[in-house]
């Protein structure tokens, strides 16, 4: 959490790129004073997180936001996230003969 800039994409795009792996992270701003959120992706992550998860879960952010629990609903998006990013184990493997 924090103040943005003017631009809120273009600063939350530079926090990102500011991070050690950005390739493999993803960054999530929180502008309470400008009632701003941004999700950005690495490159890499894009593999496994769609935009629609992003926005699925900066719904569920906002819900909790509109309630006054700023907190919580970080805690949710974030674990939100991070399930839609986890990789399906594989239950069944075909054998080719």
């Amino acid at each position: 959490m924090g103040v943005s800039e003017e631009d809120s994409r273009a600063y939350a795009e530079r926090l990102h790129k500011s991070l050690t792996d950005p390739d493999h992270s993803v960054l999530v701003m929180c502008d309470v004073e400008f009632r701003k959120l941004e999700i950005v992706t690495g490159i890499e992550t894009r593999r496994v997180l769609s935009d629609l998860e992003c926005r699925l879960a900066a719904a569920a952010m906002q819900t909790s936001f509109a309630g006054g629990d700023i907190v919580g609903g970080l805690t949710v998006g974030v674990q939100q996230l991070g399930e839609a990013a986890r990789q399906p184990k594989t239950l069944h493997i075909t054998r080719q003969s």
